[in-house]
């Protein structure tokens, strides 16, 4: 359980991770002006795990007016992960036109588990609500946390990076939460590399999101990921390491789709 848990976790802070408050006021002074980004698009990802396909990832970008911006996260295992433990979440977030938290949905259904969480932000108040609701045992926990008046969660945060331009050997810290504990995480530009998939290139600037060893999450590890130079800005991989049993787990782009 503590596996998929960490496993449905990990895909979601790959699969749109980091934006800021006083934060913001550094992102918008480092936004880069050639960026393309935000705009309507979805993207697919390939799950890799101990050098198998462990399982699809898709994101949608969507909004309705100029003021707000949804996100839609599909999580599915596969193959040998689908026997060993099935993984199936979702995961729907929607933030203002700087990607702040408004909402937020996830209903994750990992073998045996089925729970729904919900978190609803009172920026107005800076509190954020947090409910857990476990469909098969019939048991809530709810609490209500301290937050900084633009907190995100952790999906909004990589839509604003892909906003930005952070130099190599810089960093910029941002306001994130996931309803339990809000924290101020770094991201750090580390340097730039050639990302190669299926044959195609993707020149790259590597980052590293400081959320684990005791800051967002507990546990030891570390998640790198790598954007785009190009406007686009694209988050083509993401890996994240952690120790025994899990081990490193993979995330690269198969498609990008605008809508």
């Amino acid at each position: 359980m503590h596996c998929s848990r960490l496993f449905q976790r990990s895909v979601c802070a790959f699969c749109f991770l980091l934006s800021s408050n006083s934060a913001f006021v550094q992102a918008q002074q480092q936004a880069s002006k050639n960026s393309t980004f935000p705009f309507p698009e979805k993207l697919t990802y390939r799950v890799e795990w101990r050098l198998i396909t462990a399982g699809l990832a898709t994101v949608k970008l969507s909004h309705d007016t100029p003021d707000d911006w949804e996100f839609n996260l599909n999580v599915e295992s596969a193959g040998l992960v689908t026997r060993l433990y099935r993984v199936l979440d979702t995961y729907r977030v929607v933030g203002n036109q700087k990607f702040c938290a408004a909402t937020s949905m996830l209903d994750a259904q990992e073998g045996k588990r089925h729970t729904v969480t919900r978190m609803t932000f009172e920026n107005t108040r800076h509190k954020v609500t947090y409910d857990e609701h476990d469909l098969l045992k019939n048991l809530n926990v709810k609490r209500e946390l301290d937050i900084a008046p633009c907190t995100y969660e952790i999906a909004g945060a990589l839509a604003a990076l892909r906003t930005m331009n952070i130099d190599v050997g810089k960093s910029a810290t941002f306001p994130i939460t996931d309803g339990k504990k809000m924290v101020n995480a770094k991201i750090e530009a580390q340097g730039k590399e050639t990302i190669s998939i299926e044959g195609k290139s993707y020149p790259s600037t590597r980052f590293e999101a400081f959320v684990f060893d005791n800051v967002l999450y507990r546990r030891k590890g570390r998640l790198f990921i790598w954007v785009t130079d190009d406007p686009n800005h694209l988050p083509v991989q993401f890996r994240l390491q952690l120790g025994f049993p899990i081990g490193t787990i993979t995330l690269e782009l198969e498609k990008q789709e605008k809508l």
